[in-house]
């Protein structure tokens, strides 16, 4: 092989990718357009095939050298470059994509948020009306616990944190994946454990009422409720969201209709796993210690729910 001719013959690649790479690194990768990245990682591949021809010629430590330091360049854009990319996007999502999402899907959510009190309105209507029905919403050892010693339940986590709070989490994330994925069968099963959890909910909250234990109930709640409640709503709305591009595409096709909800559905529950795993934290680890006063839970709940309801409502 002519090492002169083929390094002169080669050198105008080296030289295009060498121009590129000051682009990438001076401005980011984000900054050139596709034809350019294209380009570049064609010449990258070309230039690995370059390295290798001139190693086993050995045409010279120099120009070796010079061909490793730029394939390393390369390498550090192109596959480094689109991680940090990623981690950026992810980053952008946290700070301003989700929130946005919030709001555009904001009716969806006060759907499944007015579905999920109707529960707890009827449950707590009826729970008055009718002594028997809370012996069908909740079960009779806790109703014999409340009604009958005048003791709230959450005692029972104390000592047992850690694996009470994995518990919830994982109880927690189960009903929002069921809700979310309800939303295939037209919402109805969205709408169900919706209003299943609603009435549920409202049983405890009008049995603990009925017996005096509403203050320490609430300040049990409240910390990691600010949270997990907000997650189910989203949940649910993801839900409803599946159910409208099944049911009423509008101006697109049912397939588009469902790939377009259904990506807002998925890009909520990227929200929604972080907000219980949190929440599940709480429920574990602060809502029931007992060294923690009421009144300052219900400071954390208020405090982690108002940071958290400024933070849906930010705007670029």
């Amino acid at each position: 092989m002519n090492i002169r001719r083929w390094i002169a013959r080669r050198e105008t690649n080296w030289k295009q990718l060498e121009t590129l790479l000051r682009k990438a690194e001076k401005k980011g990768m984000s900054r050139l357009n596709a034809d350019e990245v294209r380009q570049m990682a064609s010449l990258y591949r070309s230039l690995s095939g370059d390295l290798a021809r001139a190693k086993t010629y050995n045409v010279g430590n120099a120009v070796i050298q010079e061909l490793q330091q730029l394939t390393s360049r390369s390498y550090n854009q192109i596959y480094q470059g689109s991680r940090r990319q990623e981690w950026q996007k992810a980053w952008e999502f946290c700070l301003w994509g989700f929130p946005q999402l919030v709001q555009q899907t904001f009716p969806y959510i006060a759907i499944a948020t007015g579905l999920f009190l109707l529960g707890v309105l009827v449950a707590w209507w009826y729970a008055w009306q009718d002594p028997m029905f809370l012996s069908l919403m909740v079960p009779e050892s806790l109703i014999e616990k409340v009604r009958d010693r005048g003791e709230l339940w959450m005692g029972s986590i104390v000592g047992w944190e850690p694996l009470a709070s994995t518990s919830i989490m994982q109880n927690n994330l189960q009903v929002a994946f069921s809700a979310i994925g309800g939303g295939i069968t037209a919402g109805l099963v969205t709408v169900y454990i919706l209003v299943f959890n609603g009435l549920h909910i409202g049983a405890i909250a009008t049995l603990v009422g009925q017996n005096n234990l509403a203050y320490p109930f609430w300040a049990f709640v409240f910390p990691h409720g600010a949270l997990e409640l907000p997650a189910i709503f989203f949940a649910g709305g993801a839900g409803l969201l599946i159910a409208r591009g099944l049911l009423f595409p509008g101006k697109y096709q049912r397939a588009a209709a469902l790939r377009f909800y259904g990506s807002q559905a998925i890009q909520l529950l990227f929200g929604i796993v972080p907000m219980l795993i949190t929440a599940g934290i709480i429920e574990g680890f602060l809502s029931p210690n007992p060294a923690i006063p009421d009144i300052l839970k219900y400071i954390i709940g208020l405090g982690i729910f108002g940071v958290f309801f400024m933070y849906c409502r930010r705007k670029r």
